[in-house]
């Protein structure tokens, strides 16, 4: 490697020397050379006649300050160095780039037949020498010029303004956002589109036009996306009197991109997977996947675009924020409970083992060398359960006095964490002086408990203890402020009111000191606690609570996100066991109490069937793996797939009658449909191991009416490797060939392919028409999920899937270094596996770090993992 990459540490943040007020763009767009002209506005901020603009593979064609040729400068490596300016000054840059050649999809490049953007973090620098860094905010106002024919639509942000014919067959097309935003919100799009139109009246009357644009004969799978931003708008403006500030909005929906979307202001570009959806090419999980992110990237309009960070270290300042804004328009709009245990799953999963990786980091992260390494589970997931926690410490009241204070303080300008924490101690008048912890510490906390009941005294105490183990590089761990709700239950199922001293006590308890005891008054027999509920933060609980009180909790606790809780961990504890008990050379047992258990939560018809789906879901072989120092892959896979066997043969008439029962004649998207179809597949999921498996897997198949129903017998299919698996893949094969899209769920369905023979067929199938490793999208489809979903083979102990991954990797660090970096993370964790397994994973990473032209987002990884 030519340069090691130096890492960035947020305490050496210097604001800019200079700043840009207003941007005019030029773009003359051509496939390969294709020429920008950016005019700035620059003023100086201190005292410093240079200035250092960023850039990268930019082919600079001329500078001119105030008018004049200038020659005061040099090119450097990602960076032009001016001197000798005046204070303030107009700024001319011309420069040159080659879309079509750009791989890596940052900057502007061209994305089938169209030319896109994508300018987070630092993509700007791709298209002109400017001060790529989100506290410089200016205006923009875009000209964009192309063939007519080739590219009728011309968008970029804000309002149209003006447009004109051109020689040539070419036209152009101006825009301008009337509000400063950061270089990395800016967005180009050119193209012929198939366009969805709408609009939307705010609640102060003005009419915004909505715009979706689709590849050509894609328009009829464009309507939720448009129903879902509606739905956004209306919510954003009834629940946190948000408004949307531009006469139009776009959506843009493109097929290579690294991201599932770019919230850039008033044109939205998103992944293509979270636009388009009918009941033909769609799953019910698209469908909701769709509303979660269309809402994800509206609510950034304001947290994120209007209030922008000031550094790249602050990015949880708007993606804990806005995660947390569309946890919350999605359990409005539809199951709480099962919003929120989707929820807790990617936590307790890959966010736990993220911050148990030599990736570790805190929600603000105190040093980088890669800006796109930011874009982590731990930055987002944990940083919107750290708004959570927030929201349960002040209340929704309180809460929404804190971000209109926030507002009304930060509008328009770039803020940082700790801004947006004092805005919320502020308004409510809740001292956060120690919760501020979270935002520095990295790592997952344990809270340990020990409960106490005093017959005589009527007392029941709960002992709160709470540790966070050593990470790479934060070794000291300090006390945590963490909201701890409890609910204490009679024998019969009644809730016991928390009091001491006479007086309530709220449910929320502030868990502050490494340990602490609480106790209750008026407890006249001995309860059964539910803790944690709603999992209240986000921390691994130790309790040792009996099989009884779990079963109780199943059937009494009247939060059913608990009532899940409790099943986890009764199932939880017999994995445990058993695996344990596969590890000495027994077979595995469950108790028949658990059975009925889960029995009786099939045969309820007081739970929604959605939530009873859920309830009947093991925990993942990922989360599984995450309870142990040293992971046996092959005794987990043992163990839980004959849990799900066992399951299968012991409630097979009941999983048999509600799968027969919960059949719909027609297709919705509503959600109670949803749920039905979700517990209807969840049953056929356990039946694939029964003897009946393979007759109604295959007819489900061939008698279903929309995608959901379709790849749920092919999943079963493949999970319990029937044998109509190959038929019925190789029809849909057939069928949907045409469509990449559509073919990621065959993909996937490739790369998590039990068989034996997996990697040879994941290589066959690298040849297939509709994949590309090109394609982002693709490649974590095929890829992605042969590494992170399909533990024994990718871990098996020739060491084949750990090869293969290190020769995918290397091929990616050339061409999509961002999408390699994402795909790596399986192999950073290998000192959780035994001495041979992890000999042959460093040996790949060993031979990566090797590499002469290693991408500084691998670089930083494997580096840190190796370390470690």
């Amino acid at each position: 490697m030519a340069q090691t990459p130096q890492a960035k540490y947020r305490k050496d943040y210097l604001s800019p020397s200079h700043t840009i007020t207003d941007l005019d763009l030029t773009f003359d767009l051509h496939d390969n050379a294709t020429i920008v002209t950016a005019v700035s506005k620059v003023k100086q901020l201190r005292e410093e006649n240079t200035l250092v603009l960023d850039g990268e593979s930019l082919k600079l064609v001329s500078v001119t300050v105030n008018g004049e040729a200038w020659s005061h400068f040099k090119e450097l490596e990602g960076a032009l160095e001016l001197s000798q300016l005046p204070e303030s000054f107009d700024l001319v840059i011309v420069t040159e780039i080659d879309p079509e050649a750009n791989t890596a999809l940052e900057g502007l490049y061209k994305s089938g037949g169209a030319f896109c953007t994508q300018c987070e973090a630092e993509g700007f620098r791709r298209i002109t020498y400017y001060l790529d860094r989100p506290d410089v905010l200016a205006k923009y106002t875009t000209k964009v010029i192309a063939d007519k024919s080739t590219y009728p639509f011309l968008l970029s942000n804000g309002n149209r303004v003006a447009e004109g014919e051109l020689e040539g067959g070419r036209h152009w097309v101006q825009w301008q956002d009337p509000h400063p935003k950061p270089a990395y919100l800016f967005a180009l799009v050119a193209g012929d589109f198939d366009v969805l139109r709408d609009n939307y009246v705010t609640k102060s009357g003005r009419n915004v036009e909505l715009e979706i644009f689709v590849d050509k004969g894609n328009l009829d799978r464009a309507p939720h996306a448009m129903t879902s931003l509606i739905n956004s708008m209306k919510w954003d403006e009834e629940r946190f009197g948000l408004e949307y500030d531009l006469d139009i909005y776009m959506i843009v929906a493109v097929d290579f991109f690294n991201m599932g979307a770019m919230e850039n202001k008033g044109l939205n570009i998103f992944n293509s997977k979270y636009v388009l959806a009918n009941e033909k090419t769609a799953t019910d999980s698209d469908y909701l996947g769709i509303e979660a992110v269309i809402g994800h990237e509206y609510f950034h309009n304001w947290t994120g675009n209007r209030v922008t960070c000031r550094d790249w270290f602050q990015l949880s300042l708007k993606e804990g924020l806005t995660v947390f804004r569309d946890q919350e328009f999605s359990s409005d709009l539809g199951s709480r409970a099962v919003n929120r245990i989707n929820n807790v799953r990617i936590i307790r999963g890959p966010q736990f083992a993220e911050d148990a990786s030599p990736m570790s980091h805190p929600i603000r992260p105190e040093k980088v060398i890669e800006m796109n390494n930011f874009y982590t589970l731990t930055v987002y997931e944990k940083g919107s359960e750290v708004i959570r926690m927030m929201h349960t410490l002040l209340g929704e009241e309180g809460f929404q006095a804190g971000m209109k204070l926030y507002f009304e303080r930060h509008d328009g300008t770039a803020a940082t964490c700790e801004d947006f924490v004092s805005a919320m101690e502020d308004a409510s008048g809740v001292d956060l002086k120690q919760f501020r912890l979270w935002y520095s510490q990295s790592g997952t906390p344990t809270l340990s408990v020990q409960s106490q009941y005093d017959a005589e005294a009527k007392t029941y105490s709960l002992t709160v203890s709470q540790s966070t183990e050593p990470t790479h590089e934060q070794q000291e761990k300090q006390a945590l402020h963490i909201p701890f709700d409890v609910e204490l239950y009679t024998q019969a199922g009644d809730v016991i009111e928390l009091r001491r001293n006479d007086e309530r006590v709220h449910n929320v308890l502030d868990v502050t000191e490494a340990e602490q005891t609480f106790v209750f008054d008026n407890v006249s027999e001995k309860p059964v606690p539910s803790l944690l509920r709603e999992f209240s933060a986000p921390v691994k609980l130790e309790y040792d609570y009996s099989d009884e009180e779990l079963i109780f909790l199943m059937v009494h606790a009247r939060n059913e996100f608990a009532r899940w809780d409790a099943g986890q961990m009764l199932l939880a504890k017999y994995i445990r066991s058993n695996v344990a008990g596969v590890q000495q050379g027994r077979e595995v047992e469950l108790p028949s109490s658990l059975v009925d258990a889960f029995r009786g939560v099939l045969l309820s018809d007081k739970l929604e069937p959605a939530f009873i789906a859920e309830m009947m879901s093991l925990p993942s072989h990922n989360e599984v793996s995450g309870w142990y120092k040293q992971v046996d892959v092959d005794a987990i896979a043992t163990v839980l797939k004959a849990i799900k066997v066992k399951l299968a043969s012991e409630l097979e008439d009941e999983f048999a009658a509600l799968y027969h029962s919960l059949k719909q004649a027609d297709y919705s998207v509503d959600h109670p449909a949803i749920g039905k179809r979700s517990l209807r597949n969840t049953a056929l999921a356990f039946l694939a191991y029964t003897e009946q498996g393979n007759q109604l897997v295959e007819k489900q198949y061939n008698d279903a009416n929309n995608m959901t129903d379709t790849v749920a017998a092919m999943a079963a299919a493949n999970s319990a490797q029937l044998e109509c698996r190959e038929a019925l893949m190789a029809d849909y094969s057939n069928k949907w060939k045409h469509d990449g899209l559509v073919m990621d769920k065959w993909f996937a369905l490739q790369g998590t392919n039990p068989a034996e023979d997996v990697l040879d067929v994941i290589k066959e199938t690298m040849s297939h028409e509709a994949f590309s490793l090109k394609n982002p999208n693709r490649t974590r489809s095929l890829i992605g999920a042969f590494l992170n979903m399909n533990p024994v083979r990718f871990h098996a102990k020739t060491g084949e899937g750990y090869q293969f991954a290190g020769e995918i990797l290397q091929e990616l660090n050339s061409s999509n270094p961002q999408v390699a970096s994402r795909l790596i993370d399986p192999l950073l964790k290998f000192r959780k596996y035994d001495e041979q397994r992890q000999a042959l994973i460093k040996a790949e990473l060993e031979a990566l770090k090797s590499m002469d032209n290693l991408a500084k987002d691998l670089f930083e990884k494997v580096t840190k993992a190796l370390e470690a």
